[in-house]
């Protein structure tokens, strides 16, 4: 094969072991990050649930049992985290959307603090070394989980990434599905707002 002709298949090549490696969701990931930064995918704010004033919310359960294990295998559930903003991000490392907004949603969790908002970072991955692998390659610290069964509504989406926002009572104060850029100050200042709110 002369060098012309190697020049015209090296494009080819390139898009091969891209498309049928595990670069794939790295490199399309990236290139949807190029396009998170136009700020065209910017979610909505959550904003406090409507409240219930004969249901205060101290002598109400907490409506989410969902439980998870973290990276070591220590089990937890939601519930646990009853009285703070929680940030739930469903997602895997093979898909491209989720690897494009986990940079933004890293730089949010670095900005608030975690007494009053706390991330769940729910890994869909079948082997949970290739999220790790992912979380080491990229430097990120949000707390990542593994679900141990079925994921109940309202996290049981059809399509990831997806976020779920609950206020300190469990309520869903704003969902949404697909890629979105969740480091703007209006995103932080509702969720510091919805940590702030009052608890009944």
């Amino acid at each position: 094969m002369n060098r012309k002709n190697l020049l015209e298949w090296l494009p080819l090549a390139i898009f091969a072991v891209v498309m049928f490696t595990d670069l794939r969701p790295l490199v399309l990931g990236e290139l949807q990050r190029g396009l998170l930064a136009t700020g065209l995918w910017r979610a909505e704010a959550p904003v406090a649930p409507a409240k219930v004033p004969t249901m205060p919310v101290s002598n109400s359960a907490y409506p989410h049992n969902l439980p998870l294990v973290d990276l070591s295998g220590k089990p937890i559930n939601l519930s646990d985290l009853k009285g703070k903003v929680v940030f739930v991000n469903l997602w895997a490392s093979w898909c491209p959307p989720c690897v494009a907004e986990m940079p933004g949603i890293h730089a949010l969790y670095k900005k608030l603090d975690p007494a009053k908002v706390a991330f769940v970072m729910i890994s869909l991955d079948q082997n949970p070394v290739k999220a790790q692998r992912l979380l080491q390659r990229k430097g990120y610290t949000f707390p990542v989980y593994f679900p141990t069964g079925p994921l109940p509504a309202p996290f049981d989406s059809n399509s990831i990434p997806s976020t779920v926002i609950l206020a300190p009572d469990g309520k869903v104060a704003a969902r949404h599905d697909g890629m979105a850029d969740y480091d703007t100050p209006e995103f932080k200042a509702a969720l510091e707002a919805l940590a702030a709110s009052p608890r009944s």
